[in-house]
């Protein structure tokens, strides 16, 4: 079995000694490096590129957000879930612009934590569907009368599938809207990550926003009418 291979940047190290005692238990999940620091833990992505790091935001030295710009510009496919005290929307937005894949609460159970880790190494965000929207709102392009930039990296069903992302749909009800596999739902945006050079389903749909291929406000007006999305073939 593939196993996720994991970095923990976490500076209380019974914190960290707790977090990597509950992933050592699972089967498909690995530790494969500890750091204390934002800089140790740009080194050791540099060093060991983990498939997902565990990122704390208050760190000594550089802190987590900072570290997850750094790590993102570097090895875009490397996944950062942030894992943290705080809750202001101050922070939320500064990791997402960061590109980080998820923000989770260290109040969170331990299942719920493993849970992320697979979510976002499966390129799901675990930001609860409400929040997401609101954060993708504000990250949208103010209005303009210039024409969208022309979409040349994606393919029809491709941008259907993001647009239900930026809706908060899970890829199970992706699946169900689009009359499709759960799997061939997690295909597409594994293709979708390789062809915009993203590493989660949040880049991606800024990605699109910012472009302007897609617009929240119009799939809003669609849900509110109870228009569903034409069923192509995949």
């Amino acid at each position: 079995m593939e196993k996720i291979r994991l970095l923990l940047a976490e500076d209380h190290v019974v914190v960290r000694e707790g977090i990597r005692e509950l992933i050592q238990r699972e089967e498909d999940m690995e530790v494969v490096g500890e750091v204390s620091d934002g800089e140790g833990a740009i080194q050791m992505v540099n060093q060991l590129e983990p498939d997902v790091v565990l990122m704390d935001i208050a760190m000594p030295g550089l802190n987590g957000i900072e570290a997850t710009r750094k790590i993102k510009t570097s090895h875009p496919s490397v996944t950062v879930l942030i894992l943290t005290a705080y809750d202001n929307e101050e922070f939320i937005f500064a990791v997402l612009e960061a590109k980080a894949a998820g923000y989770l609460l260290k109040n969170a159970h331990g299942q719920e934590l493993l849970n992320a880790i697979r979510s976002v190494y499966e390129g799901e965000s675990v930001l609860h569907p409400a929040i997401a929207r609101k954060v993708l709102k504000r990250l949208q392009p103010q209005k303009r009368n210039a024409a969208p930039e022309r979409r040349q990296d994606l393919s029809e069903r491709q941008l259907e599938v993001v647009k239900l992302g930026a809706q908060g749909l899970f890829n199970k009800e992706i699946a169900s809207e689009l009359s499709l596999s759960e799997r061939t739902v997690q295909t597409h945006w594994r293709n979708i990550f390789s062809r915009l050079n993203v590493g989660s389903r949040v880049e991606a749909i800024m990605y699109c926003l910012r472009r302007g291929w897609i617009d929240l406000d119009k799939e809003e007006e669609r849900c509110d009418s109870g228009e569903t999305p034409h069923n192509s073939s995949a």
